[in-house]
């Protein structure tokens, strides 16, 4: 596997920092090379967060690149700050609920989520919206294997925290596209 570059993009509170500790325990459990590089502001929600994740089967020779294989925009501001950072054939995951413009580029795979929709309609709360869009980066990149996935779950959700695995699970398929 070639090493995949994520930069993972959001408001504080979207779960953009969770989905990227998903997919770097995932990598872990699959033996992968991984780093995971969190950033955020001072406010507890609705301010920036993001995260830069890279997955190789080789050694990484830098946690933060300076271009991704893989943008996640879960808000505008994201889209605007980092579209120029992917690079040509990419794949740019947009939060579809609440980003409503298309990017100016015609050199990247481009998929829209409608992420609190269908964790709404499917799951029926949209709070499992994060893990919508991680099932969509999942089943385009193949940067982790799904069922990997589910152990991660069941590894990282125990006490209280184990009632949210099936539905967590039942997110990660609910996007269609």
């Amino acid at each position: 596997m070639a090493a995949k570059r994520m930069l993972l993009a959001g408001f504080g509170g979207q779960g953009v920092l969770l989905i990227g500790q998903m997919i770097a325990y995932s990598a872990m459990y699959e033996n992968k090379e991984v780093t995971w590089m969190p950033s955020y502001g001072p406010e507890m929600r609705g301010g920036t967060a993001n995260c830069t994740v890279v997955v190789s089967d080789k050694p990484i020779a830098s946690p933060l690149p300076s271009s991704y294989d893989v943008l996640l925009a879960m808000n505008k501001v994201s889209l605007d700050k980092y579209i120029d950072q992917l690079e040509p054939g990419g794949d740019l995951f947009i939060n579809s609920s609440i980003i409503d413009s298309k990017p100016n580029r015609s050199d990247i795979n481009v998929y829209y989520v409608d992420t609190i929709g269908i964790a709404e309609e499917k799951i029926g709360s949209e709070k499992s919206a994060n893990m919508v869009m991680l099932g969509a980066i999942i089943r385009k990149t193949h940067v982790v294997d799904m069922d990997t996935m589910k152990k991660t779950f069941e590894k990282t959700m125990t006490g209280k925290k184990a009632k949210f695995i099936e539905p967590n699970m039942q997110a990660l398929g609910a996007w269609e596209g």
